[in-house]
């Protein structure tokens, strides 16, 4: 039976201790976890709770209880440390669309959710899956992020992370599809509201220097260097509180345009809502949405907003007292953090969990001057994330953060109530879109210093900028641009079909569309063109494409030596044609089931990368129009670092006749029962550019299938 006491995380150190010992820790640490997630959800009333939408820009929460079992799987699977997949079904469903990210498709009519005791129970096989993981893999320490411990910490990590975003969206349902829970109280303390004032905070070096190993996980934005000489500036000695803010709400904030940047505005009028989201006005008088309770308004409490609620409050509060009063940028609020040594004081403060499910006053825990440094909320800065110098994605979660490098996602710092294991680490970086809440409020400070709010951050991970040059950079020996290439005769092939010929309505699906230029291309004849891959890096770029016309990326010419590079789809001739394209991150062998109804299929260098390419093939008629064309590539490079040669379409020796077996057969063998080959294949060569004096040239053979009526 969980109790209070388990829901508070110990780190687990990961450069220090014996494996034995470690592994028995990592295994308590994984359950402890798992328990703490399922428990949250006992706060819903009902089995028909988990569908209902708490937000409209998120899943229910049906979703949440399946995805971080399925993170389990999926980065399990990809690492070779799980055989198989334990429910491909809820996997395909549970996987991608946590965040509002434009490529994530949140039309429920898209989505057969499965049974609450569907997901239980797969959600029992995933724990045993991980324990007996735990129990069996070998490994050393340090717990570095090659270890084959790391995706298990991985997954851990990621789950305390929704134990503490799914809390939010549990807030975020109507009071009557929730209930309180024991082991998490509400805070029953409230009282007059401390008049706000502001200290000196003396400036200095903020210096990062995260390496792995590390003493304990982190996330990839994490690690890196980075030094920054703060100014002097002031620092208000509470977090805002809700008396503080009701002055704004009180003086019309919410509907004084002049407050607000062009963004807020749109919110603005987006929400009818006039005050913080989780206030709510009954018989005139003002109460508090906890997570699973409504109660008086605690005035002494945090305040919890948007960051476009609190940038806008503080240039209200600027405007009336005349001085430079804004959010602090990410070093200001760090400096802040170090004067204070407030980590030093971290175990005493509202975070953890180790106080209450819920904000306290804003005046009950102290560090010198200034209160609440570490915990109670998050607190938003002006500072959007951005890659430290260094930074690398980790290949096992090349999502976590690339997505965020936009310019549209601000840090907060310091942590919540809940905020449980990385979250509660003092190298964290987490992000969230300006108008998303989470239990996030701020503080403010009076600095003449301008922050800097806009990152043109070039692409510099060295597959993906490579792939940028191979879709939108030059042409190198006379090869033309291999992806116009193809898109050219997946067009002709149109053209040329009976069924799909003069057509202006035709759909076209792109499986491992990469960056993106094929798609683009493909829109010149499609009416519809939908990109999938299995990268997010790469839809990254393709959708940054589509919404802001042009990409930078950096070539290698030599050693350190690196070419700076901006292509533009204007420059290409496809910004015309760009809005016909969407671009979403998928698994080509496990699509979700809403991906229907094409006339055309294009999969380019795909097959020999895919894990099993035969569930893929075995699958891929389902998913178009009768007379549909399929239009496959390769150059047949099967290589076990990513297809198990057990999976192998072709390029081996029969084990019965010891006769080769070509992928060609193998195409024929998967495809025959629901296509006929409709020309011979051909050869279509391409060059990638690896720096300026090295290439690969090779070439993929094209053929074109036609699915049987």
């Amino acid at each position: 039976m969980l109790n209070r006491e388990d829901l508070i995380s110990k780190p687990v150190f990961l450069n220090q201790g014996e494996v034995e010992a470690k592994r028995a820790e990592i295994k308590a640490y994984f359950n402890a976890t798992y328990d703490a997630y399922e428990t949250l959800f006992e706060t819903l009333v009902s089995d028909e709770a988990y569908y209902e939408r708490p937000c409209e820009l998120r899943h229910p929460l049906i979703f949440y209880f399946g995805h971080t079992a399925t993170f389990f799987t999926n980065k399990l699977v990809l690492a070779k440390l799980l055989p198989e997949r334990i429910n491909p079904k809820i996997e395909s469903m549970c996987a991608i669309g946590v965040d509002e990210m434009s490529w994530d498709d949140l039309d429920e009519s898209h989505y057969d959710w499965p049974s609450v005791d569907a997901v239980r129970e797969y959600r029992q096989q995933v724990r045993d899956a991980v324990n007996q993981l735990i129990d069996s893999v070998d490994f050393h320490l340090p717990i570095d992020w090659e270890s084959p411990m790391w995706p298990v910490m991985m997954g851990i990590e990621h789950e305390r992370i929704h134990l503490e975003t799914s809390s939010v969206l549990i807030r975020q349902l109507p009071i009557e599809s929730v209930k309180p829970h024991p082991l998490f109280p509400v805070c029953p303390d409230s009282g007059q509201a401390p008049e706000n004032i502001l200290f000196d905070v003396p400036g200095g070096r903020v210096t990062i220097d995260h390496q792995d190993p590390a003493e304990t996980y982190g996330w990839d934005n994490e690690y890196g260097q980075h030094q920054a000489d703060v100014s002097d500036f002031k620092a208000a000695a509470f977090l805002v509180s809700n008396h503080e803010y009701l002055e704004f709400v009180e003086a019309g904030g919410y509907d004084n345009p002049e407050y607000w940047t062009d963004e807020g505005n749109r919110w603005r009028q987006f929400t009818p809502d006039k005050h913080p989201t989780f206030w709510v006005k009954k018989d005139q008088a003002w109460y508090l949405r906890c997570m699973t309770d409504e109660i008086p308004m605690p005035w002494d409490w945090p305040v919890e907003v948007n960051y476009l609620e609190a940038n806008a409050f503080c240039n209200w509060k600027g405007h009336q007292t005349g001085r430079p009063i804004r959010l602090p940028s990410e070093d200001e609020y760090l400096r802040l953090r170090d004067h204070t040594r407030a980590l030093e004081k971290q175990g005493e403060a509202n975070i953890n969990l180790q106080q209450y499910a819920s904000s306290v006053p804003v005046n009950r825990f102290e560090t010198g001057d200034f209160f609440d440094v570490v915990g109670n909320v998050w607190q938003w800065t002006q500072t959007p994330i951005y890659p430290y110098d260094g930074f690398k994605v980790h290949p096992l979660y090349d999502d976590f953060t690339t997505p965020t490098f936009d310019n549209q996602h601000n840090l907060f710092k310091g942590g919540s109530w809940i905020s449980t294991g990385n979250e509660a680490n003092g190298h964290s970086r987490y992000a969230f879109r300006r108008h998303f809440f989470q239990h996030a409020g701020f503080r403010y400070i009076e600095s003449d210093e301008s922050v800097q709010t806009h990152f043109s951050t070039y692409e510099t991970d060295d597959l993906v900028s490579q792939y940028c040059e191979f879709h939108y950079g030059d042409e190198y020996f006379g090869v033309a641009n291999f992806a116009q290439a193809y898109a050219e005769l997946a067009i002709k092939a149109a053209r040329d079909d009976n069924d799909l010929a003069g057509r202006d309505d035709l759909s076209v699906l792109e499986v491992g569309c990469s960056v993106g230029r094929a798609s683009f291309e493909l829109a010149h004849h499609f009416a519809q063109v939908t990109g999938l891959d299995f990268s997010a890096r790469f839809i990254q770029v393709a959708n940054q494409l589509k919404e802001s016309g042009n990409v930078l990326y950096t070539i290698p010419t030599e050693g350190e030596i690196m070419d700076f590079k901006e292509q533009t789809l204007a420059d290409l001739g496809l910004s015309d044609v760009a809005q016909r394209c969407e671009f979403m991150q998928q698994d080509a062998a496990n699509l979700k089931p809403h991906f229907t109804g094409y006339d055309m299929v294009v999969a380019v260098n795909l097959i020999d990368r895919l894990y099993e390419p035969k569930r893929f093939l075995n699958m891929i008629h389902e998913r178009m129009n009768d007379g549909g064309l399929l239009l496959l590539a390769s150059p047949y490079t099967w290589l076990e670092e990513f297809t198990a040669k057990e999976h192998w379409l072709g390029g081996y020796k029969d084990a019965q006749s010891g006769e080769n077996v070509t992928t060609l057969e193998g195409l024929h063998a998967v495809l025959d029962a629901e296509f006929e080959r409709v020309q011979e294949p051909f050869e279509l060569p391409f060059v990638i550019r690896e720096t300026q004096r090295k290439f690969q040239h090779s070439l993929s053979e094209v053929t074109l299938w036609k699915k049987k009526s």
